[in-house]
């Protein structure tokens, strides 16, 4: 498994997929290569420590993958599979 790169990184799938974390979330760190997987060009990766509002409304959630066109979400758990119909849905 490969390891994540971090929670301040930002690739380049045009901007649309968000993954919020924060850094020292194991969970956040799984949920990055798990999407990773899923999509080659990567993922805006966003610490939730960063904006007060992300924190109010992700604390307890985190980590979740978010679509900005659409407004929806993916919340923990998922596999790769429940990531693949997601960006499916979403954004294919």
């Amino acid at each position: 498994m490969s390891q994540p790169v971090g929670w301040r990184r930002i690739c380049t799938i045009d901007m649309r997929l968000m993954l919020f974390g924060t850094s020292g979330c194991h969970l956040c760190e799984q949920a990055e290569v798990i999407v990773n997987a899923c999509v080659q060009d990567g993922v805006e990766i966003v610490d939730i420590a960063e904006q007060e509002q992300w924190q109010e409304r992700y604390a307890i959630r985190i980590p979740v993958l978010y679509d900005q066109e659409s407004g929806r979400e993916l919340g923990w758990p998922f596999d790769q599979v429940e990531v693949e119909d997601f960006i499916d849905r979403v954004v294919l």
